[in-house]
């Protein structure tokens, strides 16, 4: 067995695991730092296709963001209400049927394609350079327009945050 091919199977028993975990757990606070673990999973496979530019996209957005905001919201929340949340399976039987379906395509995608691989291609370049020039060039504007309306509701949840409770 190659390095690549353990490298391969312990990314997907980080992501796998963690996001079974994810799925699975009832405490929230659990679950989103499991999902830590699902997102550094996702990155290592991004590094193990040599996509370097997504790889450090999915660590900077995904676990240095939108994570960080997941568990701030749920940490700050979580005392402010005191709602039970009911964790009882409801409709098992159909999202079994469901999930086995989207196994049995999933298998049939990785068969069809990976029975064709035989080896990772040499001489691959880095993508960062392309998509820099992409993001600095042709889609400055819309880069600049997703930065301003995320800008913006990030302000409207810290004013909704801090907005003084009413007394009844």
């Amino acid at each position: 067995m190659e390095t690549f091919d353990i490298l391969f199977y312990l990314f997907a028993l980080i992501t796998v695991g963690s996001a079974f975990i994810v799925v699975f757990s009832k405490n929230i606070v659990y679950a989103a730092f499991s999902l830590l673990f699902t997102f550094f999973g996702v990155a290592g496979f991004y590094v193990l296709l040599q996509a370097d530019f997504l790889a450090v996209t999915q660590i900077l957005v995904y676990v240095g963001g939108i994570l960080t905001l997941l568990l701030f919201g749920v940490m700050l929340t979580n005392k402010a209400i005191s709602v039970d949340m009911k964790t009882g399976t409801i409709n098992t039987i159909p999202a079994m049927v469901i999930a086995a379906v989207v196994f049995g395509l999933l298998a049939g995608i990785f068969y069809a394609t990976w029975s064709t691989v035989t080896a990772p291609p040499m001489n691959l370049v880095s993508t960062a350079r392309l998509i820099g020039e992409m993001l600095m060039t042709a889609y400055a504007l819309p880069f600049e327009v997703a930065s301003i309306i995320l800008l913006v509701a990030m302000v409207g949840a810290a004013l909704i945050a801090r907005r003084p409770k009413k007394l009844s």
